[in-house]
C-alpha cells in the first residue's frame, strides 16, 4: 500500500484563482442554497447534493497556499465566504469548518510531502471531516482515543462525537493520543476498515450538519498520514486556534444577517402596528425603527470585527510569533463575542 493512498476517484473541482472569484462563486451558490434551506432543516434532509456542489465549486480549496497550486485567499475572505454561505444555509456553512481547520493544521505542522498530497486533494474537491471531540473526559482537551504503533503505521481505537463534516467527507482527520500523551492527527480515508460514521446527530437548529458519532475500531493508518497536533498549540505560536474560531464567528455572522433580514421582512409584510402608535404600518412605528437601528448597528459592528479578525489572522499567518498570534486570538475572540450576541 502507498504511504499516502487516495480514496475513490471523483470529478475534479473548479480551480478558483483569487479572492474576488471566491466571493463571486460564494454569492452564486448562496442563491441556490437558500431556496430550500428551511425545508431541509425542518425535514432534517441532509444536503448531500448541495455539499457536492459546494466542494465542486472550488471553494473548499481556497485556503491552499499558492506554492501548492492554491489561491491562498486571505483569512478575511475565507470568513466572508463562510458568512455568505451561512446566511443562505447555516448548516452548509458549518460543515466545512473543520475542513479548513485541518488544512491549517497541515499548513503549520505537516511535512512537505503531506502538504503536497493533502492540499492537492482539497484542490481536487475532496472534503476533510473531523473526528476530534469526545464525551466523558475531564475537559475537551483530554482524549481517550489511542494511537498505537503497528509495523509501518499505527492502529487507532476510540469513539468521537460531534463529528461535523465527517458524514460528507472523503477524509476523516482523527485526533488521537500516543503513548507519550502527545496528540496527533491521523488522516484516514472514509473507506478505511474499522472506521464508521453514524448519522445520530440530534440538535436544535442546524439539524442537517450530520454531526454524528465516529467509531474507530482498530483503524490502521500509515505513518505518513499522521501529523503532530499538540505542537500546534504548545510548541510554538500558530494560527490554528484563531482560524478555527474565526470560521465559527463567520457562521454566526451569516446567521445574524439572515435573522435580521427575516425580521425586517416579517415586520414590513406581516406585523400589525401597535394600537396606540398612530401609524398605519408596523414598520413606521418609531419605536420599532429605533430597535431595528440598534440591531443594524450591532450587526455592522460584528461584520467589521470579523473582517478585522481575519486581517489579524492574515498577519499572524505571514509571521507567526507570540505578538501576532496573540493579537489574532484576541481579535477573533472579540469577533466571536459580537457575532454570538
Amino acid at each position: 500500500m502507498n504511504a499516502l493512498t487516495e480514496p475513490a476517484a471523483r470529478s475534479e473541482a473548479r480551480r478558483i484563482a483569487n479572492d474576488e472569484e471566491a466571493l463571486h462563486v460564494a454569492r452564486q451558490l448562496a442563491r441556490d442554497f437558500a431556496r430550500e434551506a428551511s425545508q431541509r432543516d425542518r425535514e432534517r434532509r441532509l444536503p448531500h447534493a448541495e455539499i457536492e456542489a459546494y466542494s465542486s465549486s472550488g471553494l473548499w480549496g481556497i485556503a491552499v497556499p499558492r506554492e501548492f497550486g492554491g489561491p491562498q485567499v486571505s483569512f478575511a475572505t475565507l470568513a466572508e465566504v463562510t458568512a455568505i454561505i451561512s446566511e443562505a444555509d447555516p448548516a452548509i456553512g458549518q460543515i466545512p469548518q473543520n475542513h479548513f481547520y485541518m488544512l491549517d493544521v497541515l499548513r503549520v505542522n505537516g511535512t512537505r510531502e503531506q502538504q503536497a498530497f493533502y492540499f492537492e486533494r482539497a484542490l481536487a474537491g475532496e472534503r476533510f471531516g473531523n473526528a476530534l471531540s469526545e464525551r466523558g473526559t475531564r475537559t475537551v482537551a483530554d482524549y481517550r482515543t489511542t494511537l498505537t504503533p503497528d509495523g509501518n503505521g499505527f492502529r487507532i481505537n476510540g469513539t468521537k462525537f460531534y463529528s461535523t463534516g465527517a458524514l460528507f467527507a472523503q477524509w476523516i482527520p482523527i485526533v488521537a493520543k500516543a503513548s507519550d500523551n502527545t496528540l496527533h492527527v491521523a488522516f484516514a480515508s472514509a473507506q478505511t476498515p474499522g472506521l464508521s460514521v453514524v448519522d445520530d446527530w440530534s440538535g436544535f437548529g442546524q439539524r442537517t450538519t450530520g454531526s454524528g458519532t465516529t467509531t474507530l475500531d482498530n483503524v490502521y493508518v500509515e505513518a505518513a498520514a499522521v501529523v503532530p497536533y499538540s505542537a500546534a498549540f504548545n510548541a510554538k505560536p500558530t494560527t490554528v486556534g484563531p482560524v478555527g474560531q474565526l470560521i465559527h464567528a463567520a457562521v454566526d455572522l451569516g446567521i445574524a444577517r439572515a435573522a435580521f433580514a427575516d425580521a425586517r421582512r416579517f415586520v414590513r409584510e406581516r406585523s400589525r402596528p401597535w394600537i396606540d402608535s398612530g401609524v398605519e404600518r408596523a414598520s413606521d412605528d418609531p419605536l420599532t425603527i429605533e430597535l431595528f437601528g440598534k440591531l443594524a448597528l450591532q450587526l455592522n459592528a460584528a461584520d467589521a470585527l470579523v473582517e478585522r479578525a481575519g486581517r489579524k489572522v492574515d498577519l499572524a499567518a505571514q509571521e507567526s510569533n507570540e505578538q501576532t498570534v496573540a493579537a489574532a486570538s484576541i481579535a477573533v475572540a472579540q469577533a466571536r463575542a459580537a457575532t454570538t450576541e
